[in-house]
């Protein structure tokens, strides 16, 4: 379940309070997100529309701790991460967040296996559990035969599997998927948008996505619109429900 109202009942995955992003360029004042609210369940599946420059994308960076608000909290599964300190934050962010991105973000000198192996290098497996942590996730997405493969040798749409894969190896409590399907042709974004459905239906994944894209979206369980930093209003999607 979603909400937007601030008046959830405290047992949601994603807490959002009163959320504030302000930028200062020169004398100018901009004002990204203005008391913010959202509660997000575990399991849901949530898209972020709205124009550019709406907020999209801070929103999602903030949820990630990757920016910190100029007020108000996040709390995720129980951690109010606004309240960490840089060091632990990082350490917040290799424990519970797998980040997709439009950009695959790949590291061109490594293959598929090692790019998604990175994750897991910052835990205590052994080589043997990281190898099977690995096989598993690069089977998920349909990529077993491409493991030894680098990134120069892989479609877009294979490149973005290998990212979705390395985002999820380590079981993180969400992923936060930034335009997944902005850079890749309608067959390929369609093809990802179903691995990351699978995610959420088959494997109990979290997921909070912006796109800009009414097809992506409509896989999602809910829709929530940015304008102007706000968030307007909470939709039930079509294909996702």
């Amino acid at each position: 379940m979603v909400r937007i109202d601030g008046k959830g009942n405290g047992t949601a995955l994603v807490r959002v309070r009163n959320l504030d992003k302000k930028y200062v360029r020169g004398t100018e004042e901009i004002h990204v997100l203005q008391g913010l609210n959202l509660d997000v369940d575990a399991g849901d599946f949530v898209a972020f529309m709205g124009p550019s420059g709406s907020g999209k994308t801070t929103l999602l960076n903030l949820l990630g701790g990757l920016d910190l608000p100029t007020s108000g909290s996040i709390t995720v599964a129980g951690d109010e991460i606004t309240k960490l300190s840089a060091g632990s934050l990082t350490s917040w962010r290799a424990r519970h967040v797998g980040f997709i991105f439009q950009l695959y973000n790949l590291i061109p000198v490594l293959t598929a296996f090692q790019n998604v192996e990175l994750p897991l290098l910052l835990t205590k497996l052994s080589k043997a559990e990281r190898r099977k942590h690995v096989e598993t996730a690069l089977a998920v997405v349909g990529l077993t035969d491409r493991m030894g493969h680098f990134p120069r040798q892989l479609s877009g749409g294979q490149e973005q599997r290998v990212a979705i894969a390395r985002a999820f190896v380590a079981d993180p409590t969400f992923l936060l998927c930034d335009e997944p399907t902005g850079d890749l042709d309608r067959k390929n974004a369609d093809e990802i948008m179903e691995i990351i459905d699978r995610l959420v239906r088959e494997h109990g994944k979290t997921v909070l996505m912006v796109s800009h894209d009414p097809r992506a979206a409509e896989r999602a369980r809910f829709v929530l619109h940015l304008d102007k930093g706000v968030l307007m209003e909470a939709a039930k999607a079509g294909a996702g429900t």
